[in-house]
């Protein structure tokens, strides 16, 4: 068995996992209710999705980090300290060896990837030797730049059709040390812009100019995240309690090459199971 398998059964014996009976790990009618906004747990924010709310009912607003953010929004919160442990772990991996590239997916939409991809890089950017940039790489259903508080229509997809520069589209959200780099407009052309030899050179160019890169990449279901898979040093792959299925996960372990998978991260952590609310992480290796 796997130190993956092994933490899954882990977190099954524990209650932190309560697998749902659909394989294609959408919610069933025995699936619990998507949490109000104020209950203190992390999920993925997914406009196109009927389970999700949009951007503005979760109060985000221009200018203004989304609360779903909730290392910046929350510090001295349970939740925030949990990304903090999951960026320790990470940066102890492997015996020191620095894992540059970090790709965030998972088995499905709405597993909280997103956020799971923005309090990893914001944690990341508060220890100020680091310089650190959020890539969003879901060019089909992008949602970065709302969350950010940023006010950008441009990104990702207009660096590699040759549109716009690196330069032009790093953007700063307010009051972080963070760099973000949104999808820009969604388009068709996800998997042959992620695949072109302008993305290798792309992430060539980040690695040289900031010290960790955290990319916010689609579930692994589609051919885009397997493309990006091998531009990573590590891949993490986000779960949702009680949400995500058995067969939706296995196929997820199935889809990455074992040598590059970092862990998993579970989110949506039951308040009445645990007194740490929010993501946790078991990370893989020997």
């Amino acid at each position: 068995m796997s130190r993956l398998q092994r933490a899954v059964a882990k977190a099954e014996r524990e209650g932190l996992l309560a697998w749902t009976g659909r394989e294609d790990g959408r919610r069933s009618a025995t699936q619990r209710d998507v949490p109000p906004p104020n209950r203190q747990v992390l999920r993925d924010l997914d406009p196109a999705s009927p389970d999700f709310d949009s951007p503005e009912s979760d109060g985000t607003e221009r200018g203004r980090l989304s609360p779903l953010f909730v290392a910046a929004t929350q510090p001295t919160s349970a939740a925030a300290e949990q990304y903090r442990l999951l960026r320790t772990r990470l940066e102890g991996r492997d015996r020191g060896r620095r894992a540059q590239l970090v790709l965030v997916t998972s088995p499905g939409s709405g597993d909280g990837k997103t956020t799971t991809s923005g309090n990893l890089a914001l944690t990341m950017s508060q220890d100020f030797n680091h310089s650190v940039v959020l890539v969003e790489a879901d060019m089909r259903r992008p949602t970065l730049a709302s969350l950010s508080g940023i006010a950008q229509e441009h990104g990702l997809v207009d660096v590699l059709v040759g549109a716009a520069t690196l330069d032009d589209v790093l953007v700063q959200p307010p009051g972080q040390n963070l760099f973000v780099l949104p999808a820009g407009q969604p388009t068709s052309r996800s998997t042959e812009l992620l695949g072109s030899s302008m993305m290798s050179r792309l992430i060539e160019a980040l690695r040289t100019r900031f010290d960790r890169i955290v990319v916010d990449s689609p579930p692994v279901t589609l051919s885009d995240t397997h493309v990006l898979a091998r531009l990573a040093d590590c891949v993490l792959i986000v779960v949702r309690a009680g949400v995500t299925s058995r067969p939706a996960l296995e196929h997820a372990l199935e889809g990455v090459e074992r040598e590059r998978i970092a862990g998993l991260v579970l989110n949506d952590v039951d308040l009445s199971v645990s007194a740490y609310p929010g993501a946790y992480a078991w990370t893989a290796g020997a």
